[in-house]
């Protein structure tokens, strides 16, 4: 409850709120005694860390509910933004979804309109629900909520399939449908940045990935534009991944540098991507036959 309020207080006074990715234990307790403002609970770092897979939809609503139930204990009175995926499912799972993570403790909670099975929203080739369809969804959740503190953010994919114009026009449609924050995922370069700043009529979240599609800002220029909150999910598990990785390959007397990923896509090769993509190909291939 301390938690929600503080989230909530910190969007109303307008101040950034940089979350970092939180995934483990340790980097949740890093996190807090670092004095962050949030975590965010990223769903492809479970995915990888927690599973050993990539992010493309294969980790469950229950999964994900449990790991954000050991962060919000871990955080304490940080609050932590939580990645919800597609909901896992239409209105009924949304439903379930809302009242999991509110249980579990989270301050936020985020829903965005791919297809199930989700992918990275920095990976190629991501698939869309009708924006009618995730409106509708949108209200299932926010009758789902219990506590008013708890934050709402949609997310919209639309950038990737069907360019910002579309990306904009659906964020502020989830804006007018009730959702607390609006996030739109991955834009291409500065002006992209800065134009969705100026045409989306709700208070926004920006996701800053290594490697991925859109470019890094300054908390401060962030914070000139008018963002609400910036998540930085890659940025732990990818210090830690690569501290493994360097380690790992001088005590087995290797070269690293073939498996240093430098994009999303070969960050999640490293958990088995390729495997998986070559094996729903497979799956699609037999079914169209």
């Amino acid at each position: 409850m301390n938690a929600r309020k503080a989230l909530r207080q910190r969007l109303a006074d307008g101040e950034l709120v940089v979350a970092p990715g939180v995934f483990d234990g340790i980097s949740a307790h890093l996190v807090a005694r670092l004095g962050f403002a949030a975590g965010y609970l990223t769903g492809g770092g479970v995915a990888a860390s927690g599973f050993g897979l990539p992010d493309i939809g294969l980790v469950t609503q229950t999964e994900m509910a449990e790991r954000a139930r050991m962060a919000t204990r871990v955080l304490g009175d940080v609050p932590l933004i939580a990645d919800a995926d597609t909901g896992y499912g239409a209105e009924l799972n949304v439903v379930r979804t809302v009242r999991e993570y509110e249980a579990a403790g989270v301050a936020a909670i985020q829903l965005e309109d791919q297809a199930f099975p989700k992918k990275c929203g920095h990976l190629p080739d991501k698939e869309l629900i009708p924006a009618a369809d995730f409106a509708a969804r949108l209200g299932a959740a926010l009758d789902a909520r219990t506590d008013p503190d708890l934050v709402l953010i949609a997310r919209t994919d639309a950038r990737g399939p069907l360019g910002l114009d579309a990306a904009i026009e659906r964020a502020n449609a989830y804006a007018r449908a009730g959702a607390d924050v609006i996030f739109v995922e991955a834009p291409q370069g500065v002006d992209e940045i800065e134009r969705i700043a100026a045409e989306v009529e709700a208070p926004l979240l920006i996701n800053l990935v290594l490697g991925g599609l859109t470019p890094i800002e300054s908390a401060e220029r962030l914070q000139e534009l008018g963002y609400a909150i910036a998540i930085h999910p890659s940025l732990p598990l990818g210090a830690a991944a690569f501290a493994m990785l360097t380690g790992l390959a001088e005590l087995a007397g290797t070269d690293p540098k073939a498996l240093v990923p430098g994009s999303p896509a070969e960050f999640f090769d490293l958990v088995g991507l390729a495997e998986w993509a070559e094996l729903g190909e497979r799956h699609r291939t037999a079914k169209g036959a």
